[in-house]
């Protein structure tokens, strides 16, 4: 088999292929057998008819076509093989020349990742945010933790910001009620901004048993977007009482004894969130820094495949949100240029970003051990609350292992660059990202002296005796204490 390549752009080639007839035996034979199968002639049993009558009833024409779909994948594979290229894409095939026992070729048009080599990243210089834990953070997240342990008692007056009130909703249009936009005995706090436009004012200095008729503009169902005539009615006012700030609290609401156990635990699980957006940021502006000394095309086609994936996922979490993409844009005070633009943008980035990581890996002779891709599905299965096992099978199942080798491998490049880079926070001081992250996974200084302790022991012919190993998914078992609420959610709603 003979390969040409041609080079349309820097990022699609042409490839054209000459094959050698004989090269297609096997596929002809396979041809006349599925043909033979398929065909029923008199006095020949399904599978049993020979060539020749199939040559003469359906036509030898017919049996090369088959021969040629056949083969087309695997010498397209070759001839990718031989050349050395890194193909994205189907490729545009054509079939050239197919003359019976002498020759085959086929062309075939492909967008490729573009050559280039990762220029040297040591000495790039990147700012992260401060892991810094304010006493207002400390403050705010007690508070949203008391929040959740609040009782609602009844009150006698009219509805106020801040109260929960039990109302029914009636909506209308042109005197016809909408039943998919009413409902009775909703609990809604007033002041929240979270339902039909105008129902806060409407609500707002209501007593039980009164109601009011405002103009709104439906948020869901059939009629969403149109206006209709409101009626809420409010059946009862109830306040909101906070629980006090104080040791009883704390007993309640986690496994401490004081509020100040209770803060200081607060604030170290901060600290480690923090923390983990730090590392976060530091590898995300790595990876910006070293783009930022590559230039390089890119394929359009590509580009747009990822434009559309990206404009696919939104308007499915906007589905799933009971959103529009008019409200998305509303909320985020964007233009539908601006967005497209800034989608656009991101996946620009998104696809240069693998490319680099793609070729540094290659640079470097980075590879993917088996212990790594199944850190990775247990990793994946653990944020998607599945069985690793049960995702194991469904990549293997849909084809989808080389996508996470390639994942697998481009989170190791990108730690590579890591590595090298100088990560500082805004105060100038230098972080050691290795020692953050084994913080981090739960590794101690005092680990790491008896680790050391050990090993010379052992080297001086002492007992050796393993130390269990602490980590990441040891120390993340403790729940923050935040969550020690999540069984009294719902109670005390009504004293």
């Amino acid at each position: 088999m003979k390969t040409d390549v041609e080079e349309l752009t820097p990022t699609r080639v042409k490839l054209t292929v000459e094959v050698p007839f004989d090269e297609l035996k096997p596929n002809l034979d396979k041809a006349y057998k599925e043909i033979s199968q398929q065909v029923r002639i008199k006095g020949f049993r399904p599978g049993k008819v020979p060539a020749p009558l199939i040559d003469k009833y359906v036509g030898r024409g017919a049996v090369l076509q088959e021969a040629v779909n056949d083969a087309l994948p695997e010498l397209y594979g070759r001839a990718v093989e031989e050349s050395e290229i890194f193909v994205l894409g189907q490729p545009d095939v054509e079939v050239t020349e197919l003359e019976d026992g002498t020759q085959f070729a086929f062309t075939a048009e492909v967008d490729i990742r573009p050559k280039f080599e990762v220029p040297d990243y040591d000495g790039l210089e990147v700012v992260v945010e401060d892991a810094e834990v304010t006493d207002e953070q400390v403050g705010e997240t007690i508070d949203n933790l008391r929040e959740r342990f609040a009782s609602l008692t009844g009150a006698e007056r009219a509805a106020e910001e801040g109260d929960f009130a039990t109302i029914d909703l009636v909506a209308r249009i042109d005197g016809e009620e909408i039943e998919d936009a009413s409902t009775a005995g909703y609990s809604y706090e007033v002041g929240s901004n979270s339902a039909i436009e105008g129902l806060d004012e409407a609500i707002t200095g209501l007593a039980a048993g009164e109601d009011k008729t405002f103009t709104g503009t439906l948020v869901g169902g059939e009629h969403a977007g149109e206006e209709a005539e409101i009626t809420v009615t409010v059946q009862s006012v109830k306040v909101k009482n906070l629980p006090d700030l104080d040791d009883e609290f704390a007993q309640l609401a986690s496994e401490f004894d004081t509020i100040e156990e209770l803060r200081e635990d607060v604030r170290v699980r901060l600290g480690r969130q923090v923390k983990l957006q730090q590392l976060s940021e530091a590898r995300d502006k790595a990876l910006e820094a070293l783009l930022e000394k590559v230039d390089i095309p890119l394929p359009e086609k590509v580009v747009e495949e990822e434009i559309g994936r990206r404009n696919q996922q939104l308007e499915q979490q906007l589905q799933m949100a009971g959103m529009t993409r008019d409200d998305y844009l509303k909320e985020e005070e964007k233009t539908a240029e601006e967005f497209d633009t800034e989608v656009a943008d991101a996946a620009r980035l998104a696809v240069k970003g693998g490319f680099v990581l793609d070729q540094l890996a290659v640079q470097e002779e980075l590879g993917v051990e088996n212990e790594e891709l199944s850190e990775y599905v247990v990793s994946q299965a653990m944020q998607m609350g599945v069985q690793p096992q049960q995702l194991a099978e469904y990549l293997t199942q849909n084809n989808q292992l080389p996508a996470i080798v390639s994942e697998v491998l481009r989170s190791k490049a990108l730690n590579l660059v890591v590595e090298h880079v100088t990560v500082k926070d805004e105060s100038g001081n230098e972080i050691d990202v290795d020692a953050v992250q084994r913080e981090l996974n739960g590794e101690t200084a005092e680990a790491e002296d008896a680790a050391e302790e050990a090993a010379d022991t052992q080297a001086e012919g002492g007992p050796k005796e393993e130390a269990p190993e602490e980590t990441a998914e040891a120390a993340a078992e403790e729940a923050p204490a935040a969550e020690a609420a999540d069984e009294q959610d719902a109670k005390g709603k009504d004293a």
